[in-house]
This record gives C-alpha cells, structure tokens and sequence, in this order.
C-alpha cells in the first residue's frame, strides 16, 4: 500500500514536472523569442521523414525550441535524436524527456521504420562549440543520419533554426572545468538567455537514393546525401538571415 502510494505520488511529481516544462517553453516561443515558423507544408503529412537541422547556441536550447514551436504550428508528434550525455545531467535530463528527445545508437530506424518523424543534429557537439564569429557557419554533418535514410526509405527534411546563436552565444570556453566534469566542453555563454528573434524554416525533402547492394556503396552514398543535405541546409540560413532586421527584432 506504502509502495503503491509512493509510486503515485512520484507519477503526479514527474507529470507535473513535464508541465512545467512544456509550459515555460510555451512562454519562452510565444513570448520570449516571438518564434516564426514556415515552410512546414514541407514536412510530409504522413510517413517517415528525417528533419536535420543546424545546432547552435551554447546549451543547445535550439532541440527544445524546435519541438515547442513544432507541436504549436505542426500537427505531428516526432522524436529528437540527442547525444546520451544529455539525458545524464540531473535537471536537462528530465526536461529533455517530456520533449521526446531520445539517445538512440540506431538513430531513430525503429520510429522511421513505423513512420514517424525523427529530428537531428548532424553537427552534434561541434556545432555548439563554434564561437560566435562563426554563427551560422555549419559544422561537417555525421553521415549517419543518411545512412539511415537511405536504410529506411526516409526523405530529409532541412530546417534552418535562427536566434539560437544570438540567444546565447558562446564567448570562450573552459577547459579544466569540461574535463573535471567529463564534459565535451563548457562555454562562457550569458547567465540567461537573450531575447533574440527566431525563425524556424522547413525546406524542400531531399529524397533518399536507393539502398546499394554493397557495404562500400551504401557508404558512398550516404556520404553524398549528407554533403547534399548541408549544402541545402547552409543555404537556406544564409537566406533565413536576411529576414531579421536585427537579430532582437
């Protein structure tokens, strides 16, 4: 009965926790960043499709701000596909699962191969580490999230996500303290973030070429998806760039 009890009261603990943070981010996109999407009618109605999109920002607040403002504007449900390390801190950990993000060594084939959405950050850490004379600059992609593209028979989606470099942008970085933590890095970055204006733009699907019949082609072409996914991605944030008049408008 004890247990029983205790296991509720954790149940209504972690709900209300998942509110909490869907609710703040709610605020944080509606109110905060005044974040603008479009281009959505890109992202198919139904089946699997892969949505890649640049990471930047020195947290990686930009997976949290892309789901927010996608179940607002989208009628879909999808996953995000994050590194591990992120489901491991105490309080991000938590917060990342209400929002879907997932830490998947398959990079989301199970959820493809059922016809959801799974999104990506190709760049992983690296485009986060970039200082900020460098905004907007992609970092080379990982080819896996092609591979399983190409594995699953799912379009890539590109999507540019603007005002995450500007909300928090990464001055330096500490060394000593990354390696005492165990942590890929840790930036000096503003104690909160700032009130940058967002844009969060789907493109055209990029079709997956056909599966090859060998180890060696499937690698090459899941090589030449993803440079042909970058380039599109780049792109598109150069154009997206252009529609702020000033990066807190």
């Amino acid at each position: 009965m004890v247990d029983g009890m205790f296991s509720r009261l954790a149940r209504l603990s972690d709900s209300a926790a998942n509110a909490a943070v869907k609710n703040s981010l709610r605020w944080l996109v509606d109110y905060y960043f005044r974040v603008e999407t479009a281009g959505l009618e890109n992202i198919p109605d139904s089946g699997p499709a892969i949505l890649v999109a640049n990471h930047s920002g020195a947290w990686g607040l930009d997976g949290f701000i892309l789901h927010a403002s996608l179940s607002r504007d989208f009628h879909r449900c999808f996953y995000i596909q994050a590194s591990g390390l992120v489901l491991k801190f105490p309080i991000l950990g938590p917060c990342a699962h209400s929002v879907n993000v997932r830490a998947d060594p398959t990079l989301g084939y199970s959820e493809l191969v059922a016809g959801q959405l799974v999104a990506m950050f190709p760049e992983g850490f690296a485009g986060l580490r970039k200082p900020f004379r460098q905004r907007y600059q992609l970092r080379p992609f990982g080819p896996g999230f092609a591979a399983t593209a190409i594995c699953t028979g799912a379009p890539i989606v590109p999507v540019s996500i603007i005002g995450a470099e500007e909300a928090l942008p990464k001055v330096a970085e500490l060394s000593s303290l990354a390696r005492l933590l165990n942590l890929p890095y840790f930036p000096v970055t503003t104690a909160f973030p700032l009130p940058s204006k967002w844009l969060i733009s789907a493109g055209k699907p990029i079709a997956a070429p056909p599966k090859g019949e060998t180890a060696l082609e499937r690698s090459s072409a899941a090589q030449r998806l993803s440079g042909e996914v970058q380039l599109a991605l780049q792109e598109m944030l150069e154009l997206e760039r252009l529609k702020r008049n000033t990066p807190f408008w």
